[in-house]
C-alpha cells in the first residue's frame, strides 16, 4: 500500500505525520492563493485566519513537497485520518501530477493527493475570496489561533519556500506588507526586541519561474473530513 500527498502551506516544513519519503517539486495549473478561512488554528470564527488554498489558472505552477506513505493499510489509514483532520477546512481532494525541476515534460509522479477548496461562498463556508493586498495583510497581521498567530504561517511558509529553493513573489509581497502593517503599528522601542524574536526583515521579489508547461487535467474526489478538528496547520 502507498499513496503520496502534495503540500503547499505548512506541510511544506511540518508534515506532522509519518512518512517514508519527501521529495521537492510542484504541480501545474495552480497557483497558491490566500482565499480560505481557519477558524481553528491560526484564527477564530469571530477573527478568522488567511490560509493557503489552490485556485486552478492554465499555465502557472506551484512549488511545495510530495511526501510518501507506504506500509500496512493500517499505517496508511491512519496517515490519512490525521491529514483529514488537520485539513477539515478543504472539502475537496484533488489527484495531481507532480514534477520534478529536473524533468518539466514528463510528470515523475500521477494520482498524487492535494487537499483544495471549493471557490464559492455559498457551498464552502471557508472560502474568503480575493481582498487587496493592504486588507490581507491587516488580517493576516492580528489574526490569532490554538496554534499561534496568522503572521507566523505567512512568514515560515516564506522561509520554506526560500529554502528548497523557490521563493514566490506573491507570498514575499503579502510577507512584506504584513511587516509594513505590524512596523506601523509597533512602538519604536519594541521594534528591536520584535526582530530579536524573529519577526523577518523585507525580503526582494524574485520574478516569475519559466517552467515550459505540459497541461494535464486530473480528477476531482470529494472530501469527507472527520468531525473533530485538532490544532495544527493545515495544506
Amino acid at each position: 500500500m502507498v499513496f503520496w500527498v502534495f503540500g503547499y502551506g505548512s506541510l511544506v516544513w511540518n508534515p506532522g505525520f509519518e512518512y517514508d519519503e519527501k521529495v521537492i517539486g510542484y504541480i501545474k495549473d495552480y497557483r497558491r492563493v490566500f482565499d480560505l478561512a481557519c477558524i481553528d488554528h491560526r484564527g477564530t470564527p469571530e477573527h478568522p485566519a488567511r490560509t493557503c488554498t489552490l485556485e486552478q489558472k492554465e499555465g502557472a505552477i506551484c512549488w511545495g513537497a510530495a511526501y510518501r506513505v507506504e506500509g500496512d493499510p493500517e499505517r496508511e489509514r491512519l496517515a490519512m485520518e490525521y491529514l483529514e483532520r488537520r485539513e477539515c477546512e478543504y472539502d475537496e481532494k484533488t489527484l495531481v501530477d507532480f514534477y520534478k525541476e529536473e524533468d518539466s515534460l514528463q510528470p515523475a509522479l500521477t494520482g498524487v493527493i492535494v487537499f483544495t477548496s471549493t471557490p464559492d461562498k455559498e457551498s464552502n463556508k471557508y472560502y474568503l475570496g480575493p481582498a487587496p493586498l493592504e486588507e490581507m495583510a491587516r488580517q493576516i497581521a492580528t489574526a490569532n489561533g490554538p496554534c499561534g498567530n496568522n503572521r507566523d504561517y505567512l512568514f515560515l511558509l516564506e522561509k520554506a519556500l526560500s529554502q528548497i529553493g523557490h521563493e514566490e513573489d506573491m507570498v514575499i509581497e503579502l510577507a512584506n506588507e504584513v511587516r509594513k502593517v505590524l512596523d506601523e503599528g509597533i512602538p519604536k522601542e519594541r521594534k528591536s526586541v520584535l526582530e530579536i524574536e524573529g519577526i523577518p526583515k523585507e525580503r526582494k521579489l524574485v520574478g516569475p519561474p519559466h517552467i515550459p508547461h505540459n497541461k494535464s487535467h486530473m480528477p476531482t474526489l470529494q472530501l469527507h473530513p472527520l468531525p473533530e478538528a485538532i490544532a495544527m496547520d493545515s495544506s
